[in-house]
């Protein structure tokens, strides 16, 4: 016949909602987070030490200091200067090759007497500013051999 609906049982204040899903899962409650430890606590117990600096290790120089102590350029080395005028023998022999022949020889003495760096940068602009003095003495020869063999034969022609 006509039966009242199922009221479930009541809760008292304080414990958790049901769970959504069915009966409660094993293991207590579901919202709870997960368990820090599954496996039990580690050895000695909790970290006894959450916000402090850890206990200090082996030392990693069991022997002594390393050789000739602690570094003194922990990143890298010294910094070495570059000669300006290697830098500037590279800019002028592709703006102005006549001045990076100059600035790449007066660069090079100037490194090999002080040490600084940019001996490669030098070179680089002697190099390239040599093969503009031959390209240029090359156009030089073609142009006076075409003129002077065009010269003569214009000559002829409208001799």
């Amino acid at each position: 016949m006509n039966q009242p609906p199922e009221q479930p049982p009541s809760r008292g204040e304080g414990s958790p909602p049901p769970w959504p899903y069915g009966e409660q899962p094993p293991g207590g409650n579901p919202y709870a987070g997960p368990n820090p430890y599954p496996y039990g606590p580690p050895p000695g117990g909790p970290n006894p030490y959450p916000y402090g600096p850890p206990p200090a290790g082996p030392n990693p120089y069991p022997y002594g200091p390393p050789p000739g102590g602690p570094n003194p350029y922990p990143y890298g080395g010294p910094y070495r200067k570059t000669n300006v005028l290697a830098v500037l023998s590279l800019v002028f022999a592709f703006l102005f090759w006549p001045l990076g022949i100059v600035f790449g020889h007066i660069a090079r003495s100037q490194i090999r007497r002080t040490g600084e760096g940019g001996a490669g940068l030098a070179l680089a602009g002697l190099i390239i500013s040599y093969i503009w003095l031959g390209v240029i003495v090359l156009l030089v020869i073609v142009a006076i051999s075409v003129g002077v063999s065009g010269t003569s034969s214009t000559a002829v022609l409208l001799g």
